[in-house]
């Protein structure tokens, strides 16, 4: 009847006309949720990519009708397959069924979801749909990578909120619950869904942990000692010793400031600090400011006078010793990275070795995140930002939760609000809830110069303090671990980082993430690490010809840095030196909720 021309011409008039009010009312949506104050513009940000996805799906059914068609017929097969199923399942017989959840999806665990058919049906219809839609997103045309991704996950997003298990009519444990509860199950939700909106003013999260349960210097960050030096974004902390002498060189960490640096601290069976010090280190960790409106101009270059270098100072006057080791972890590591090149500028050499837990600067790959790292993202970031001086930490917090939603999100849901039950107390669901806010300038400044356009690792491109810096400039030894199923910091991306770097480079890796990867204590016996002697060019060869070796990796580190420690001396207590104690570890600073610092 009609050539495939009229039917591409017909299809792409189609799109441009309903791109043309798709647009129009997404603006009129936008300007109204803005006006009245309902959403902020980091969140119409997100409104606004959701949209565009959907928009970019919706073109893709027009333009390339076939493959919907070759699609919609698998699904109609998989749905014939069901009714087959549904019938034989009603006739007494035991049929297979005709998709199951991923091994590790655990909305579906409840027998009541295989006892009952109607609900097994609709659990199975549920996964033939949204297993349909995710593959069809996936197999779109013309998509590069990146968007490709971003696509990907904000189909996901929305069939992970389509869930049948999110809602009480549809989720068969919950209605038994329900009766066998006499609806007391919804009453207890209702009061945890206050609970969760009193603890988080103006934003909301889904509680993820029982709050009451931890204290911060009560039964998390416990390792006794002093608080020796404080300015506007930093406290600076020195642990008490444990051993009668310790290595001449002293131990300087640089924690993240997206999170707290506590997550070194948690227990004292699972803390590293606690054990650094057993070791014989005098250890030294820097505990950031949680800011608000009057740090909005704080910068890199601010985080690296006021963070590091000033540490650094601190620690000579605290211990008297004019060099010492140091230790980043994640964009801690990123901040010392930087601090290594522009010292290598000032022809400064203070720190003689540095180690980098999970550290990215090569920004080449930035994991699961990289979905929200566009220009257009950003400058709604930015919007927010500017208007209240900071990014809030719960919202970032909230975006790494959406990384893996039915787990870190929707499980919680479920739990809290239909079921009706407290979550259980787990101090590092604790950790990763009590958020930092990020200054507007500094926090630009990073998704722009490194995610966005991965300048860190570009040879004099970015100037800090004055100085352009060039990281294989830097020739001290460093020691690189990453974890192997890491989605924040991939190993692979770490990897190219460290190829960067100057100087004699070890490279190891671990199991598990990045927070588990790294905080595994020996006594556990978990994970285990593969070493490589060289450093190959590609990644995937260094893997190959790597040691695999049982257990934590801190003992293997504990050799590496036997090297740059010198020999021993005396133990050395907070106070000795010239630095007077202000108060007792873990300081106030690491005591600062995220919504306090945002009224100040």
């Amino acid at each position: 009847m009609f050539g495939l021309d009229f039917i591409s011409k017909t299809a792409n008039q189609l799109v441009k006309t309903f791109e043309g009010n798709f647009r129009q009312s997404q603006q009129q949506v936008e300007k109204l949720l803005g006006d009245t104050g309902m959403i902020d513009d980091a969140k119409l940000s997100t409104l606004s990519e959701a949209s565009d996805a959907y928009r970019t799906m919706a073109e893709d059914l027009l333009l390339h009708p076939l493959r919907f068609a070759s699609a919609e017929i698998d699904l109609a097969k998989k749905h014939l397959s069901l009714a087959r199923y549904t019938l034989a399942k009603l006739t007494g017989k035991q049929p297979e069924p005709v998709t199951l959840p991923d091994p590790d999806d655990r909305r579906f665990l409840a027998e009541d979801w295989q006892k009952h058919l109607p609900f097994d049906v609709l659990q199975q219809a549920y996964l033939i749909n949204s297993k349909a839609f995710l593959n069809w997103v996936e197999n779109m045309e013309a998509l590069p990578g990146p968007s490709r991704n971003q696509m990907l996950f904000y189909a996901r997003q929305l069939t992970s909120a389509l869930s049948p298990s999110n809602y009480p009519l549809s989720n068969p444990e919950v209605l038994r619950i329900t009766w066998e509860r006499k609806g007391m199950n919804l009453v207890d939700g209702a009061r945890n869904l206050v609970e969760d909106i009193r603890q988080n003013p103006n934003l909301f999260n889904v509680g993820m942990t029982d709050r009451s349960a931890f204290e911060v210097g009560g039964n998390l960050a416990t390792t006794p000692g002093k608080v020796v030096f404080q300015n506007e974004l930093m406290q600076l902390i020195q642990y008490s010793p444990t051993t009668k002498t310790v290595a001449k060189r002293p131990l300087l960490i640089v924690p993240p400031w997206i999170n707290k640096f506590y997550i070194l601290d948690l227990s004292e069976k699972n803390s590293f600090l606690r054990w650094l010090v057993s070791q014989g280190q005098t250890v030294f960790v820097v505990s950031w400011r949680n800011p608000g409106p009057m740090q909005k101009d704080k910068g890199w270059d601010d985080y690296m006078a006021l963070g590091p270098l000033a540490a650094i100072e601190a620690v000579k006057d605290a211990t008297g010793e004019e060099q010492m080791n140091a230790i980043g972890y994640c964009i801690g590591g990123t901040l010392l990275g930087s601090t290594m090149a522009w010292l290598e500028k000032k022809k400064l050499k203070p720190i003689i070795s540095t180690t980098y837990l999970t550290t990215l600067l090569d920004f080449s790959d930035p994991g699961g995140i990289g979905v929200f790292i566009t220009d257009h993202s950003i400058r709604g970031i930015e919007r927010a930002m500017n208007r209240k001086g900071y990014l809030d930490g719960r919202a970032m917090a909230f975006t790494f939760n959406l990384l893996r939603e039915n787990d870190l999100f929707w499980s919680y849901w479920t739990n809290n609000y239909l079921k009706g039950l407290k979550p259980a107390a787990f101090d590092l669901l604790y950790w990763n809830t009590d958020g930092t806010n990020l200054p507007a300038r500094m926090h630009s400044y990073y998704l722009r110069e490194m995610y966005l356009h991965n300048r860190l690792v570009e040879p004099n491109t970015l100037t800090m303090a004055g100085e352009t810096i060039n990281l294989s400039e830097i020739q001290v030894p460093s020691f690189f671990l990453s974890a192997r199923q890491d989605h924040i910091a991939k190993w692979k991306t770490t990897y190219e980082g460290a190829k960067v770097y100057g100087g004699d480079v070890t490279f190891v890796l671990s199991g598990s993430g990045h927070i588990a990867g790294v905080i595994n204590p020996p006594y556990k016996e978990k994970y285990g690490y593969w070493t490589n002697n060289s450093v190959s060019e590609n990644p995937d060869d260094w893997f190959e010809g790597a040691e695999h070796h049982p257990g934590s990796w801190w003992p293997h580190w504990k050799e590496w840095i036997q090297a740059y420690e010198g020999e021993q001396v005396p133990a050395r207590k907070p106070g000795d030196g010239k630095l007077p104690i202000i108060e007792d570890a873990p300081g106030s600073y690491v005591k600062v909720k995220a919504a306090e610092a945002g009224r100040d």
